[in-house]
């Protein structure tokens, strides 16, 4: 049987270190996002991570959470692709033909979570950037649509190696994306969700403070957050006790 591909995103143990950023800049070749990029909203981030306020002065706090594509079930952005330039995989995942892609941007428009991206120029890197591409991975050209692809060049690696392997089944942990790889808190955990011994699973079966984002549009997404923890303030002091 298939797998079935997500992810659990623990905000308690976020930092907003960004380091999940870095790596898949690196691992699936995404244009250095320039000063001027930034300025013209035309940044390329497979996965971001926002950071917002909570309370009121003094009592403010900041906020951490990383968004990359949610690999609905029922994803919005499939159904208005005119050419079919992005489907679903039997095994859960999102996927984008680049050369099928004729640039319409519909999935973007149609995707509530802004994770899916317009290549406006062709990519470059400094010369002494070059040799660090990734060669397992395509570097897509001007005018086509890319997001994130839950490391897609990673799960047919080792689902290659398990073939040979006598055709075994993939062992959890055997796969790992680049930005939960990349994560010093292990804030980001990525596995087979139908498999319920694996790591991911176990979490999303058990936690209490699970919930997805936009879970109110019917999209089921495959990507599954908890709660922020917060320690219980003291009964008495501050300005309150005052």
């Amino acid at each position: 049987m298939s797998p079935r591909w997500g992810m659990v995103i623990d905000l308690d143990r976020c930092t907003g270190c960004q380091a999940c950023v870095v790596a898949c800049q690196a691992e699936n070749n995404i244009p250095i996002n320039t000063e001027a990029v930034y300025l013209q909203n035309r940044a390329i981030e497979w996965i971001r991570v926002e950071r917002y306020w909570d309370g009121e002065y003094p009592n403010i706090k900041a906020r951490y959470i990383p968004v990359p594509c949610m690999h609905c079930s029922n994803a919005p952005c499939e159904p208005v692709c005119p050419v079919y330039a992005t489907y679903h995989t039997p095994e859960g995942i999102n996927m984008q033909v680049y050369n099928r892609c004729i640039g319409t941007r519909y999935c973007a428009v149609n995707c509530h979570w802004h994770v899916r991206f317009f290549n406006f120029w062709q990519p470059k890197w400094p010369e002494s950037l070059q040799n660090q591409l990734n060669p397992n991975v395509t570097v897509r050209s001007r005018g086509v649509m890319e997001k994130c692809t839950f490391c897609i060049q990673r799960i047919n690696h080792a689902e290659q190696n398990a073939r040979l392997d006598g055709n075994r089944p993939l062992r959890d942990g055997e796969v790992n994306t680049a930005c939960a790889q990349a994560c010093p808190t292990r804030a980001i955990v990525f596995g087979d969700l139908d498999d319920p011994e694996s790591q991911v699973a176990q979490i999303a079966n058990t936690t209490t403070r699970g919930y997805k984002v936009l879970a109110e549009l019917g999209t089921d997404p495959a990507v599954l957050y908890l709660k922020k923890i917060d320690p219980e303030a003291p009964a008495h002091g501050g300005a309150e006790s005052a």
